[in-house]
């Protein structure tokens, strides 16, 4: 019998020896389960570990491995400490445990509250242990959503980073102190936009002195902002700038509560209405004057224009500037809609820009749409299908091969585990130079496992180009006669479309289709 190992530990009752490290709590964790499994001579087939997650965290990544691994039936038994190790919702215990751990063949033990899905009469225990950990996370919820709105009222700041152009006051906790070389740059924002500046030419004027921009300095400064950086993520651009020149902060206030999360269950945050906003006033230093706030805002309200509700664009969010990456975005000119990359309007070295008319792009993928169906369709379609088949089938034997020699890998790592736990029960190495032993077999056997997740995924992919050869031909055969585009026939047959710049000397624009088919 195989068994997956789960293991977790959540930020409350972790003690890392030092960062990047397994907590003492996980290597107990992990001896303990290890002892397990060899006592009840089941082969070991991963071990899977979460540090710093909590059991409501959904997207854990070793949880989701654990749990993908699973539907492809690789193991027969999850084995855990707790059931709540494994989650505290009640919803993927009967999900997982009840329902689809059984479909799979799969058990699921864990050992301290003796919860084992091959022992009748155990399952109104494990549900009365689900029950109490939803109330145990729904308590808790209650009592963080208390104490942050608490704290909020106070006028407190409780973000995990202070707004551009303010830091955290280092003796004083919910303080926030101006950081006065970004607060340079919003002073400037706000002077320029009071001038007359537009906030798509503020952009570009701050682009082109090279200052970064508010995600930019964050990373810049090592304040562990996580987002990953991009293609000309260091840009300023129309609504950061908008952003600020309404930010009541900037004035002194503390404006909070501007969402609010769904469910403890879910990280989605919806907005809040912004007259129930929390706001306490004159709670740090202001950056910005209230007579050129006043000025500022004045210029907004007089600018502001009647919010243009047009249906949906036939190409939205489908294409793609060819340079840069950046979806180009529908703009007007009297009876004329273009597509156009706004990047090129924020930095002069950003892109060389692209743009088209609507009409013109509808022309050219209609007429190559009708041209592919055209070729398709005068090909002799059985012929043409068992040639696919053969290619697909040639382009499955490497990954195939691949899979063989890590799961040979895996059978050699999983021996050496065994033969280090016979020299554990022998006396001839300790506890923890078994665990400490061991971590390079677990090590390699993870690294195994997801080289062989990746091949069985690229399988997965090329399978699933087969089966939808048949479904293939009958969408052909729906569009052979088209002499217009719609949305839906766009959504359906294109992934998206990359849009370059128009070459100097043929006056030709390169457009490049990707096809779902």
């Amino acid at each position: 019998m195989k068994v997956a190992i789960y293991c977790r530990l959540s930020d409350e009752d972790r003690d890392k020896k030092s960062k990047g490290d397994d907590s003492e709590s996980i290597q107990n964790q992990k001896s303990m389960l290890i002892d397990y499994a060899m006592k009840q001579q089941w082969e070991i087939y991963n071990i899977y570990s979460d540090d710093d997650y909590t059991g409501a965290d959904r997207n854990r990544p070793e949880f989701n491995k654990l749990l993908a691994e699973a539907r492809r039936r690789k193991f027969d038994i999850v084995l855990c400490k707790t059931q709540s190790r494994f989650t505290r919702e009640l919803e993927l215990v009967e999900k997982y445990i009840h329902d689809l751990f059984p479909a799979w063949g799969i058990r699921f033990v864990s050992i301290v509250d003796n919860a084992d899905t091959a022992v009748k009469g155990n399952k109104k225990a494990r549900q009365i242990n689900g029950l109490i950990n939803e109330w145990y996370l729904e308590d808790l919820s209650e009592n963080i959503k208390s104490v942050l709105t608490n704290r909020r009222e106070k006028g407190l700041h409780i973000g995990s980073f202070a707004l551009y152009g303010y830091m955290k006051d280092p003796g004083q906790k919910g303080h926030l102190i101006i950081d006065e070389e970004a607060a340079t740059t919003v002073r400037e924002v706000f002077t320029l936009f009071a001038n007359g500046m537009g906030k798509t030419a503020i952009a570009r004027y701050l682009n082109d002195k090279g200052i970064p921009n508010p995600t930019e300095y964050k990373r810049q400064y090592g304040l562990r902002y996580k987002q990953p950086p991009h293609k000309n993520s260091t840009l300023w651009k129309y609504a950061a700038v908008s952003h600020m020149l309404t930010n009541e902060d900037y004035i002194g206030h503390m404006v909070q509560g501007r969402a609010y999360s769904v469910s403890y269950k879910t990280k989605i945050n919806k907005p809040v209405p912004k007259g129930q906003w929390i706001r306490v006033e004159n709670m740090h230093e202001p950056i910005i004057s209230m007579e050129l706030w006043d000025r500022v805002q004045a210029l907004i309200k007089q600018k502001a224009k009647p919010f243009d509700t047009g249906k949906i664009g036939i190409f939205a969010k489908k294409v793609k500037c060819l340079h840069c990456g950046y979806n180009m975005r529908t703009s007007k000119h009297h009876e004329d809609r273009y597509l156009r990359c706004e990047s090129r309007f924020f930095s002069k070295n950003a892109c060389p820009g692209s743009m088209i008319l609507v009409r013109k792009l509808e022309e050219v993928v209609l007429s190559e749409l009708q041209d592919l169906m055209k070729r398709y369709l005068d090909k002799d379609w059985l012929e043409q299908n068992t040639t696919f088949q053969s290619h697909i089938t040639k382009k499955k034997e490497p990954f195939l091969q691949d899979i063989a020699m890590y799961q040979e890998k895996i059978a050699v790592c999983t021996k050496g585990v065994k033969n280090l736990y016979l020299d554990k029960t022998k006396g001839l190495i300790t506890d923890d130079e078994f665990v400490e032993l061991s971590k390079d077999f677990h090590a390699d056997k993870a690294r195994y496992a997801a080289c062989i997740a990746e091949a069985e995924e690229q399988l997965s992919a090329l399978e699933g180009k087969q089966e939808q050869a048949t479904s293939l031909r009958e969408m052909i055969d729906q569009y052979t006669d088209i002499h217009s585009l719609t949305r839906d026939m766009v959504v359906e047959l294109i992934d998206y479309i990359e849009v370059g710049h128009r070459y100097e000397k043929s006056r030709e624009r390169p457009i490049k289709i990707h096809w779902n088919f």
